[in-house]
């Protein structure tokens, strides 16, 4: 599945993922910190949906509430539940 997800309260503006079952095949981040944003791409390419939600969910950047980590998680919740709901 390919799958386009715009964070809201982050640097990065789009994201690219695409799951091949409950696996995360790629994930492309687009804007904000280049460096981060390949690194947390990279970490998570071959890793379970459920695993990387579990790890990303909750990072705070700074002050903010949120950050490109949680981001990603929440894109990934969306991809889940779609998911699950065409099953």
């Amino acid at each position: 599945m390919e799958f386009t997800y715009r964070p809201r309260g982050v640097c990065s503006q789009q994201m690219e993922i695409e799951t091949e079952g409950n696996i995360i095949k790629n994930v492309r981040i687009i804007g904000g910190c280049s460096g981060n944003g390949q690194g947390v791409a990279r970490l998570v390419q071959g890793m379970d949906l459920d695993t990387a939600i579990e790890k990303m969910d909750g990072i705070r950047c700074g002050f903010k509430s949120t950050s490109c980590p949680d981001q990603l998680a929440q894109a990934l919740k969306q991809i889940k539940a779609k998911t699950e709901q065409e099953a």
